[in-house]
C-alpha cells in the first residue's frame, strides 16, 4: 500500500500549490484534510503556512484534536515531518509578531522580525542561496524562493539546518530527529524545492 501523506488544511496554507508539488515530486497518495484522524494515519504529515504567526497558531489550534493528533504521530511514533514558511515557524516555541504567542514548541526558539542591516528591505522577498549545515537532514546548497518578515531564532544552533543571508544570516531551515522546517516554499522553487520534496518523501527516521 502506498504511503499517505496528510496536508494539513487549517486555513493559513498555500494547498493548492503544494498539493501540486507534492504530487509532481513522486507522492502517490496526498490527504488534504482538518481531519486528525487522518493525520493520525498518516506516514508523512505536511504542515504549510502563510499570514501571521498567531493566527495560523491559532486556526490550527481551532481544530479540535488537530494538535493532540500531530504530537501523537510526529512526537510519539516519529514519522516524518515537514513546515513549510509559517508552518516551520510554529515549531518554535513562541512567536513575537503583534504580541507574544505560544508556538507548538517542538523545536525551541523564538520566531523574531528579521533584524537585518540598513538599506536592506523587509520583508525578505524573492531568491536567494540556502547554505546547509554539516549533517543536516534533506538540505543541499542551493537557491529557493523565501517570502517572509519573521524569522526563526533557534535556542540551540545545532537545531539549524540550514541559513541564508539577508542583512545578516537568517535561519532557512531547522531539524530535530523526524522533523524539518524549510522557511523558503519548495512549491515556489521549482527544480530545487522538488528536489527538497522527493528527498523528503523518501527519507526515513533513524
Amino acid at each position: 500500500m502506498a504511503e499517505r501523506v496528510a496536508l494539513i488544511d487549517y486555513g493559513a496554507g498555500n494547498l493548492h500549490s503544494v498539493h501540486n508539488a507534492l504530487k509532481a515530486a513522486g507522492a502517490p497518495d496526498i490527504a488534504v484534510s482538518a481531519d486528525p484522524d487522518i493525520v493520525r494515519n498518516a506516514d508523512r504529515i505536511v504542515l504549510p503556512g502563510v499570514g501571521a504567526f498567531a493566527a495560523c497558531m491559532g486556526g490550527l489550534a481551532a481544530i479540535p484534536g488537530m494538535i493532540d493528533a500531530l504530537e501523537a504521530r510526529v512526537l510519539g511514533d516519529r514519522v516524518p515531518f515537514l513546515g513549510i514558511c509559517v508552518g516551520m515557524q510554529l515549531l518554535a516555541t513562541q512567536g513575537v509578531e503583534h504580541g507574544v504567542h505560544a508556538g507548538l514548541g517542538w523545536i525551541p526558539g523564538e520566531v523574531r522580525l528579521i533584524d537585518a542591516a540598513p538599506g536592506i528591505k523587509v520583508p525578505h522577498m524573492g531568491w536567494n542561496d540556502v547554505v546547509p549545515e554539516a549533517g543536516a537532514p534533506l538540505i543541499v546548497h542551493g537557491e529557493a524562493y523565501f517570502l517572509h518578515s519573521y524569522h526563526f531564532v533557534a535556542a540551540d544552533e545545532a537545531h539549524v539546518a540550514a541559513r541564508t543571508d539577508h542583512g545578516g544570516p537568517v535561519t532557512a531551515a531547522v531539524a530535530l530527529d523526524n522533523i524539518i522546517g524549510v522557511q523558503f516554499h519548495p512549491e515556489k522553487s521549482q527544480a530545487y524545492g522538488l528536489d527538497l520534496l522527493r528527498r523528503f518523501l523518501d527519507w526515513s527516521w533513524p
